[in-house]
């Protein structure tokens, strides 16, 4: 039986920039168990979506996310980034994090 996880990839990468936003996407792929050129390719997808920004200090990024976007999914239109990720953190965003 193939195992399977409620969340994406994509929402597990978001996850850990937004618990550190100074994250390198070395750290990030092994944390989701991805490797380094996927995580590189979600967090350009996040950034190309609105819900990243990406910017850079001395030799390393750090990424704010912009929590009042929308869920992608039409039936999940109605919640924001924000919320579901302040839930699965079990904290409120910090307001640093947030663009």
């Amino acid at each position: 039986m193939q195992e399977w996880t409620f969340l994406t990839n994509h929402a597990h990468v978001l996850l850990c920039v937004v618990r550190d936003p100074q994250a390198r996407l070395r750290d990030v792929a092994e944390q989701v168990g991805i490797t380094e050129r996927a995580a590189q390719r979600i967090v350009a997808d996040l950034v190309e979506a609105g819900y990243l920004e990406r910017e850079r200090e001395g030799r390393r990024n750090r990424y704010r996310m912009h929590a009042e976007l929308p869920l992608r999914h039409p039936m999940d239109r109605d919640t924001a980034i924000g919320e579901l990720l302040a839930v699965l953190i079990g904290t409120r965003i910090d307001p640093d994090q947030v663009a």
